[in-house]
């Protein structure tokens, strides 16, 4: 796991050496501008990706620079940027290249043609992995990850840079649209000041300019340990476990419990570890073993998870269709309700929905605030509670109406065939963590976080009465036993009479 920075720094050796030399540890990473700045090219300093063009790979000829691939609006201002320095800012500053590109010579061609080779004082080009890229470019430079900030494209996952990047120590900073705009740049500068003070390994800033500080190596692990000690006033506790054959005390917050969870003393608690947002190590994902929520005040609901912005969308109503290829909420019956499950990724659209929202004519701050989660919600939690309308087949010229992409938030070709109605949601009093799942899965959370109105008796018969009328259709298919038969409609039957509640 990583080491909070206090830590860090109190069992770091006193001399470290590097390839220019002894270094006093305390001497690195200080200074308020990064020591060497480091950018991927696809899709980061130029677009499209070199891969994509295809076309040109079978003519046997090399791209041109400013034809076939340009450099984004952002990019190109922030080299003319470092090439002057009127300010002398980066005096002190070297620059780098880190790609993984498998089309190595084009890539060198085209730094050549946008005249970059004078820019960069290294260039890592070649297939792989990342971390090798930054080990090279520390051992050429003699510069520390922690003096080192990162641009890419990239976040996590198999072909992912930043996580794993940033678990080395280096800033990284996601820009999963290229580097569009200037001032992706002047924040991530701004944040490395700010970063400096402490540099939390696995800190990452993200495409909206929030900040991420890494979790434990494996998150998926899971610890198991007793509740050591309670501050019921301050809400945070220690719990003491096994780690490496040695009994540890680690720290938990109450709000990293399951909602309507309680402990004492004592309790045995199944964990993960991670890192705070303040960097400091703590468990987090808790489950108390043996050990279950009040089941008077707790529902089990049914819930489907969505990454930003598209989530954030629909908890604010602006998302009225929800469309897939697959049958996911088929099964479901108009009214059936759900809970929101917001994703830990970005859903990569090529900022296309901006343009759908701007054709409605809505302005950048009723846009920005219509993609943004309220204070309290965030990534990894249940956010909102929805009620389905009815699910339909549609072609590609309805998608393609304007009406139906802004009702959507996508063009009609970027759409799946089966849109769904929201007939409404609403924001849960609180937000809840839950741990994410494909498809449609249940979690049982306290009735308290749901809405006013939302749990009340017609939703209640108005289940039952579809559930029987299911059971009663499915009997009366498989040819059941009379009395059996006639038992699912009596019920059927005396639900029914209930429907003038809904």
């Amino acid at each position: 796991h990583f080491l909070p920075y206090k830590f860090a720094f109190a069992f770091a050796p006193h001399n470290v050496k590097g390839a220019v030399g002894s270094i006093s540890f305390r001497q690195t990473c200080r200074h308020s501008v990064p020591s060497l700045i480091v950018f991927d090219l696809d899709n980061t300093l130029w677009t499209p990706e070199l891969y994509q063009l295809r076309s040109i790979a079978r003519d046997n000829r090399h791209p041109v620079a400013h034809k076939d691939v340009k450099l984004f609006p952002g990019a190109h201002r922030i080299i003319q940027q470092i090439k002057k320095d009127p300010e002398k800012k980066f005096v002190n500053t070297k620059f780098a290249v880190a790609s993984r590109t498998k089309s190595v010579d084009w890539a060198h061609s085209l730094l050549d043609q946008f005249e970059l080779r004078d820019v960069f004082d290294f260039v890592e080009i070649f297939p792989g992995d990342k971390k090798q890229h930054f080990r090279n470019l520390r051992r050429a430079s003699g510069i520390d990850f922690c003096e080192m900030l990162f641009f890419d494209d990239a976040r996590d996952g198999k072909y992912g840079n930043c996580e794993p990047v940033s678990s080395l120590g280096v800033l990284s900073v996601h820009t999963p649209q290229g580097i569009f705009e200037e001032s992706i740049w002047t924040s991530a500068l701004e944040h490395y000041k700010e970063w400096s003070a402490h540099r939390s390994p696995g800190t990452i800033i993200e495409w909206d300019n929030s900040i991420t500080i890494g979790r434990a190596a494996d998150e998926n692990q899971r610890y198991r340990g007793r509740v050591k000690f309670l501050n019921r006033e301050k809400r945070f506790g220690f719990i003491e476990y096994d780690e490496q054959k040695k009994k540890t005390d680690i720290f938990f917050h109450f709000t990293d419990l399951q909602v309507g969870q309680v402990v004492e003393e004592g309790d045995e608690l199944n964990f993960s570890v991670s890192l705070s947002k303040n960097g400091k190590v703590a468990a987090s994902n808790i489950d108390i073993v043996n050990k279950r929520m009040d089941d008077s005040n707790t529902v089990e609901m049914r819930t489907f998870s969505m990454n930003l912005p598209f989530a954030a969308l629909l908890a604010n109503g602006y998302k009225t269709l929800e469309t897939r290829n697959g049958t996911m909420f088929t099964t479901y019956p108009e009214g059936t309700k759900l809970l929101l499950h917001v994703g830990q990724r970005i859903y990569p659209d090529g900022d296309r929905h901006l343009d759908i929202m701007k054709s409605g004519g809505l302005t950048d701050d009723e846009i920005k605030s219509l993609k943004s989660l309220p204070p309290g919600f965030t990534k990894g939690m249940a956010v909102a509670i929805v009620e389905l309308g009815k699910t339909f087949e549609t072609t590609l010229e309805q998608r393609c109406d304007p009406n139906f992409q802004r009702a959507v938030g996508a063009y009609g070709q970027d759409s799946g065939m089966r849109a769904t109605e929201i007939k409404r949601v609403a924001y849960l009093k609180k937000g809840v963590k839950v741990s994410g799942q494909g498809g449609i899965f249940k979690v049982k959370v306290s009735k308290d976080v749901i809405p006013d109105g939302w749990l009340d008796i017609k939703h209640s018969v108005a289940g039952s009465l579809w559930l029987c009328q299911r059971i009663f259709s499915d009997a009366k298919h498989r040819n059941v036993e009379e009395e059996t038969s006639f038992r699912y409609m009596l019920l059927y039957v005396k639900l029914k009479d209930f429907s003038f509640l809904l």
